[in-house]
């Protein structure tokens, strides 16, 4: 079953278990369950933001309402949920982590398939002058050429209210402490998260999810499929990064990586149902 339709049946259930529950005097308002962040936190305010964008879902209800429902759905949509990924990139003043900062971010989460479930904060981080006009050359050309710098230079964004808002997006849609950091080259991104945002690093896996591995591999061992992948713009900004790097996956998946057996079987069935309805379309052609 899709996620987000098994989602949607676990919120209608919640509801109806928790009116259920109120009929009986077993539960009072205050403990119908919340839609705010799926069960996995507390509900945080958050400012205002355009650039802050999300499709919350929650997976299933809390506190007395989420104990009569059926063990089995609450299970399968929390295997669910913690196999999803969190694909982050940043944009970077430079690559020294004593001295460089963080100047643009965005985030979005994929299911286990890289179905995009939820696009996340895209927010430019205020940095002083001084650090901008010591950017390496590289930085200063790429950075002026997209229009970063001056966004760097408009925007009132701190590094600590960019934290708060990935780290309510990301509770919003992910249990603490199983989903993963995903991207490309994603290790140095990891490194200044680990040291600028501590708190939002605290709630994701410790393990990482690296397109740039795959890619390496592909191409030393499958050296055709690899000359096929999708090229890469190289806008250098975080959300078009974010969206090649999905692609990119997408295609590895597709074409280098074994079938599973689930998939295999399921596609066996689709073509048998498919020539069984194609015979009874001839034969009744036929008569």
């Amino acid at each position: 079953m899709p996620e987000g339709r098994l989602a949607a049946m676990l919120v209608l259930r919640g509801h109806r278990a928790a009116l259920k529950a109120k009929s009986l005097s077993l539960v009072t308002a205050a403990q119908l369950p919340s839609r705010s962040l799926g069960g996995f936190a507390p509900a945080v305010s958050r400012p205002h933001s355009p650039s802050f964008s999300s499709s919350p879902h929650p997976p299933f209800a809390s506190g007395p309402a989420a104990r009569l429902m059926p063990r089995r759905l609450t299970t399968m949509a929390a295997q669910s949920m913690a196999k999803r990924m969190v694909w982050v990139d940043l944009e970077l003043t430079g690559l020294d982590l004593e001295k460089d900062k963080i100047i643009e971010m965005a985030c979005i989460i994929t299911d286990s398939d890289l179905n995009i479930l939820a696009e996340g904060p895209h927010l430019i981080v205020n940095q002083p002058n001084e650090l901008l006009d010591d950017m390496s050359e590289w930085c200063v050309e790429h950075h002026g050429k997209s229009g970063l710098t001056q966004a760097v230079k408009d925007s009132k964004i701190t590094l600590q209210q960019a934290e708060y808002e990935f780290l309510s997006f990301v509770r919003q849609h992910t249990p603490p402490g199983l989903c993963p950091l995903a991207g490309s080259s994603v290790h140095a991104d990891k490194k200044f998260l680990d040291k600028h945002m501590p708190q939002f690093m605290k709630h994701l896996h410790y393990r990482i999810i690296d397109v740039s591995t795959i890619k390496e591999l592909c191409r030393r061992w499958y050296p055709d499929e690899f000359e096929d992948a999708p090229k890469k713009k190289a806008s250098h900004r975080a959300l078009d990064d974010i969206h090649e790097s999905i692609k990119e996956l997408q295609f590895y998946r597709m074409h280098v990586f074994k079938e599973s057996k689930a998939e295999e079987k399921k596609r066996k069935t689709h073509l048998e149902i498919g020539d069984k309805t194609k015979r009874e379309s001839q034969n009744q052609e036929a008569n």
